[in-house]
């Protein structure tokens, strides 16, 4: 490697924000592996570069022996042979000898290229890994640019991220080249590169949603205490305003409901129950089971479960198909719940 070439590997680190010691300390234990191969030697050497003119030396590196102990040839010098080369040595000392081969420059440049695509591989799945680490539990729109096996593939730039078939809600198709909107549930370093897995079904996307559609939980007028979701059929989201003058479920719903139509949209219409947070159990379960109406609610502290009335006639919708409501609510009240009419 001359100096005109380490000019450019230098503007190419500065380029890619790479560390230029690291590439060349990395250059170096590659060439010495090239050696090592390519010349037959299994001898200790060590490959140096002159960091100011590219200049590539190998030396051999034998151990100073005195001659009753002198065995190996290959891994040891002679005393007496060691001060002939320079300087002063004692027995025990390392010493350096140059056998840098006359065409090494040509195995030398094959080398850098290689060690130099490695490098800014890594170091390019390493900036994609920072920058995607810090949008976990954030939101991204991108483009579908493929569909394998279920499995839908986004393009976000560099790399493409995946949607798996688990992650999607049953009530929706996708095609592609379709914009969609995103839930960045993990980011992976594996030796194939990075890998970014989304999610159309976490809680997180919904959250999100509420967080950009409503300007007073975006300020922290209002606070989003808790979401439950069966993804595609029902949501339940708890607000709370610590202000009593601030309507938290008013704020959510917006004007003409207009910002919970909108959350339904990008949820192809996926229900949306928004209900008032309270600190008094019996009255968040009460709230939770919207939209029946409660009669009752009596609370077991130890066991934390409730027992729930209700109208005779709003039974099956307190319960909701399937048990979905009652299922919504205990788990975003944390209370196990037993309704029965009255």
């Amino acid at each position: 490697m001359n100096e005109e070439l380490l000019k450019a590997l230098e503007e190419l680190c500065a380029e890619k924000g790479i560390d230029k010691d690291t590439i060349l300390e990395a250059l170096e234990a590659a060439l010495i592996a090239a050696y090592k191969r390519n010349f037959n030697s299994a001898q200790n050497v060590d490959v140096q570069m002159d960091r100011e003119t590219g200049a590539i030396h190998v030396y051999t590196q034998k151990t100073v022996v005195a001659e009753e102990d002198y065995v190996d040839p290959q891994e040891e010098i002679l005393l007496e042979d060691a001060k002939k080369i320079k300087g002063v040595y004692d027995i025990g000392d390392i010493v350096n000898i140059e056998v840098t081969p006359r065409d090494f420059g040509r195995i030398a440049a094959m080398t850098a290229k290689q060690v130099v695509t490695q490098r800014l591989r890594e170091a390019e799945r390493g900036i994609i890994y920072s920058e995607f680490t810090e949008k976990v539990n954030d939101i991204i729109s991108a483009r579908i640019s493929r569909i394998e096996r279920g499995n839908v593939f986004v393009d976000i730039g560099k790399i493409e991220a995946m949607l798996p078939v688990n992650e999607q809600p049953a009530n929706e198709k996708y095609e592609i080249g379709q914009m969609i909107l995103c839930y960045v549930s993990d980011v992976r370093n594996g030796t194939k590169g990075t890998q970014i897995l989304l999610s159309r079904t976490h809680p997180g996307l919904v959250k999100k949603l509420f967080i950009r559609e409503v300007p007073e939980i975006a300020d922290g007028i209002v606070e989003i205490m808790g979401v439950s979701r069966e993804a595609g059929s029902r949501t339940k989201i708890a607000v709370f305003a610590e202000d009593p003058n601030i309507d938290a479920q008013g704020a959510c719903i917006g004007p003409k409901g207009a910002r919970v139509q909108a959350i339904g949209d990008e949820l192809k219409d996926e229900k949306i129950d928004i209900v008032k947070w309270s600190e008094d159990p019996a009255e968040f379960i009460a709230a939770s089971l919207s939209p029946s109406k409660v009669l009752n609610v009596e609370i077991n502290f130890d066991e934390k479960s409730a027992k729930v009335s209700v109208p005779e006639n709003q039974l099956s919708l307190a319960i909701g198909k399937s048990g979905q409501n009652v299922r919504l609510a205990a788990r975003l009240t944390g209370w196990k719940i037993d309704i029965s009419a009255e």
